[in-house]
């Protein structure tokens, strides 16, 4: 898999044009996310809020929701940007976590980057330790 540097140069730019969609009435802050897949698809997604806050989509979910709506199977996107324009860099929040965790690969990396702050970075197993994960017959907790 490819490093956070040339993820970023791959990354960075259709999740900055994501962003540019956004749809944040409510909050002001525009997200936009690129995943791409291991056949070298790249996916976007952007925020779309709502006034009934709890069925905002967030970029993280929209751009795997697409992913997945195309034909991505669960553990094919191989990496994921996550861009705000401004001068804070954003983690994913829990929900994106979960559903990072669900649907990216295992090793996948998921890199948090902004306009003006630091990039951040980590193993999908890193962003969500512990995760609860559902099996054909039970609810399990991975252990670290």
């Amino acid at each position: 898999m490819s490093d956070s540097k040339q993820l970023i140069e791959q990354l960075l730019a259709p999740a900055r044009a994501a962003a540019k969609n956004a749809y944040a009435p409510y909050s002001g802050l525009r997200f936009g996310a690129a995943a791409l897949t291991c056949d070298g698809r790249i996916i976007t997604g952007c925020n779309v809020e709502n006034a009934s806050y709890s069925i905002t989509q967030c970029a993280e979910t929209n751009a795997l929701g697409t992913a997945i709506a195309a034909g991505v199977q669960p553990g094919d996107v191989v990496a994921m940007l996550i861009y705000t324009p401004g001068k804070l860099t954003h983690s994913p929040c829990g929900a994106c976590r979960q559903a990072i965790r669900e649907l990216l690969a295992a090793d996948g990396q998921v890199i948090a980057t902004s306009g003006g702050g630091d990039p951040m970075s980590w193993k999908v197993s890193e962003l969500l330790p512990d995760a609860f994960v559902l099996s054909p017959t039970e609810l399990t907790v991975e252990r670290r």
